[in-house]
Order: structure tokens, then C-alpha cells, then sequence
């Protein structure tokens, strides 16, 4: 079968994709988002490296696959927990500058009015660490990541609406851990 023959089970008109395509779409939110969890740029590239030469090793099954996003995501999700338990370490979420500066300038713009009562905002990352698990996941994707909701909801395996509704929730969520329920939460 020549390369660019799509193999007989994909869906007609859907071409497998290139891993290098894939890798070039995904791997600076990939680094951003292992820079978020380590606070280290140089473990960041460790850890992308590593999911990138695991997805290289089972490509040829992935590509074929319906959500290669969420797969190559989990694997990321992964290999970045192996990274931080080699190293006795806990994620650094909220403390990394790039979690402050999203909060700040995303997250703090749009609820702007609510937040400003705050005397700092170490309780509000207490609280965005505090969020379940899937709106965890979505706050950072969407407002420290800067991910459009499509993409979000590919690498979670969720529907873009679910995204919306996720962030709905993270905000009251927030909102309530925050004392702030009678502030106008968008």
C-alpha cells in the first residue's frame, strides 16, 4: 500500500494522519502543559520527548484510531506522572508562572468584578486545585493552556458543549469556595 493510500477500514475521504503533522499541531501546549505540572522547562521537554517516542512506537495502530487527541493526552497525562514520581514529586499546578499569568489575565479578566475582593490570589489557586478532576483538566486546557474548546474536548473525549458546561460549573464551583456566590459569576 503506497503511504498516502488511507488503510481499507478509515472512513472514506479520511486520510491517517502524519505523526510529525501531529506532533508539530499538539507539542507546544504539550510543553506548556508538562511545564505547568513540573515548573521546569527542561523536565517539560523530557516529558513531551518521552510521550512523543511512545506515541512513535504504536503509530501506525494510533493514527487509525477515532480520538488519537484524548489517547496521545492520557499518554501525556502519563508520562508526566512517571516524570514526577521518578523525581518524588507532586505536580506544581497553580504554582508555575505560567498558571498565575493565565489566571490573571483570563480567568481574573472575566470574572474581574468577583475576584477583585480577594487579598491575594493564593486562595483562588487553592481553589482551581481543589476543582474536580474534569474541571481541573478544562480550566488549565482552556484558560493556562489557551486551548479552543474543540481542542479541549478532543483531548478529554468530551463534546465541546461539555466543555462550556464544565467551565460553567468550575466557576460557581470557585465562586462558592471563594465566598463570592453573590458576585455575577459569567
Amino acid at each position: 500500500m503506497r503511504p498516502d493510500t488511507p488503510p481499507p477500514d478509515l472512513p472514506a475521504g479520511r486520510r491517517p494522519l502524519s505523526l510529525c503533522a501531529f506532533r508539530a499541531h499538539h507539542h507546544l501546549l504539550w510543553l506548556r502543559y508538562a511545564h505547568t505540572q513540573t515548573g521546569s522547562a527542561r523536565a517539560a521537554e523530557t516529558i513531551v520527548a518521552a510521550t512523543c517516542a511512545r506515541l512513535a512506537a504504536d503509530w501506525p495502530r494510533l493514527r487509525e484510531r477515532p480520538a488519537v487527541a484524548r489517547l496521545a493526552w492520557a499518554l501525556l497525562e502519563r508520562e508526566t506522572a512517571r516524570w514526577l514520581a521518578r523525581h518524588g514529586r507532586r505536580p506544581v499546578r497553580a504554582g508555575t508562572a505560567a498558571f498565575h499569568e493565565a489566571v490573571r489575565g483570563l480567568l481574573l479578566h472575566e470574572m474581574r468584578g468577583a475576584f477583585c475582593v480577594l487579598e491575594g490570589e493564593s486562595g483562588l489557586y487553592a481553589a482551581i486545585a481543589a476543582l474536580p478532576e474534569r474541571q481541573y483538566d478544562v480550566v488549565v486546557l482552556r484558560y493556562v493552556l489557551r486551548a479552543p474548546d474543540e481542542d479541549v474536548a478532543a483531548y478529554l473525549g468530551i463534546e465541546p458543549a461539555t466543555v462550556r458546561s464544565h467551565v460553567r460549573h468550575a466557576r460557581r464551583s470557585l465562586a462558592r469556595m471563594l465566598h463570592l456566590d453573590g458576585a455575577a459569576v459569567p
